[in-house]
């Protein structure tokens, strides 16, 4: 078997040290720690990059502390809708999807677009119907509830605010999840999911489910996962650039990323951060915020969780 690693995140922005509680930051590091690990282990096994990080997503989605699945903040109307995003880079098949409601773990409806329907995204009414055609439990909004979550929302209903789930706030809770991964026959593969933005209208969608902006893999070059303001993330077509630096300019991993996030993507205002994975098993993890939630474990014996830059 090649080197093999994988590297999963939680979400950056704005993390106030005096916010965070050493019980609260233990929860956290808690939480990635059981995600990345259970990832691993897939790895270790001999399995996929693509089951591997499904694997990872699925247990961030479980955890109320992150904004994706469980955690899910709440829309104008008091609703949670969930976008997610899966990539395999071994032969660029995608799957997405956008505005669900109900769905405990929106990474596997995403790759059971990928994999069952002849598709690469979809949303709303469309998806959920996709979702009970494959037999999927829809969950009532009590399991989606988050007393945090709902104080957020209290805040700055029935105005034309809205908050990205990383800005300043009293609550230090946070974010978006994503996950890459290369496994043992140097296959890539990126997932991610969100429940997107505090009081967001419209159908509001992020850069989360968008393939090629907040996620992306291709073998030739990486696998990548973004968290941040998804509009700018969006325009700036994040995740795809750092791999067209790669291979269009012959950047190295770490090059590439660096050259995205603390460069392009700050020069149209945006913040945020990336975690990517190369067909070589090395990762990096840059962030232009305060601090991203995020881990990584390789085969050569590194391993990481942290918070804070």
């Amino acid at each position: 078997m090649k080197p093999y690693s994988i590297a999963i995140h939680g979400g950056a922005g704005t993390l106030i040290k005096g916010l965070m509680t050493p019980q609260l930051e233990a929860s956290y590091k808690a939480a990635l720690d059981t995600a990345l690990e259970e990832g691993y282990a897939i790895l270790e096994q001999g399995g996929t990059a693509i089951d591997a990080i499904e694997k990872a997503v699925c247990l961030l989605e479980d955890s109320p502390l992150f904004n994706a699945g469980k955690g899910s903040v709440f829309t104008a109307e008091g609703t949670h809708e969930m976008d997610a995003a899966i990539m395999d880079g071994s032969n660029l098949n995608a799957g997405a999807v956008s505005l669900i409601t109900g769905i405990r773990n929106p990474v596997t409806l995403a790759r059971d677009v990928m994999e069952r329907s002849n598709h690469v995204f979809l949303a709303g009414e469309g998806a959920m119907r996709f979702a009970a055609e494959l037999g999927y439990e829809k969950l009532e909004p009590e399991y989606f509830y988050d007393e945090v979550r709902y104080r957020q929302w209290q805040g700055i209903k029935d105005s034309d605010t809205f908050q990205l789930d990383h800005s300043v706030k009293k609550d230090g809770k946070f974010g978006t999840v994503g996950a890459v991964a290369c496994d043992g026959f140097g296959n890539i593969a990126a997932a991610t999911s969100t429940g997107g933005m505090t009081n967001k209208k419209w159908g509001r969608v992020g850069d989360s489910p968008m393939i090629g902006s907040g996620n992306y893999a291709n073998n030739k070059t990486c696998a990548v996962s973004c968290t941040g303001s998804g509009e700018y993330f969006i325009r700036g077509v994040v995740a795809y650039d750092v791999s067209c630096l790669m291979e269009f300019k012959n950047m190295s991993l770490a090059e590439a990323a660096s050259e995205v996030i603390y460069k392009r993507i700050t020069k149209i205002n945006g913040d945020g951060g990336l975690i990517a994975v190369d067909a070589e098993a090395n990762i990096t993890m840059p962030f232009n915020t305060e601090g991203m939630y995020r881990a990584f474990k390789t085969s050569r014996g590194d391993k990481e969780i942290g918070i804070y830059a």
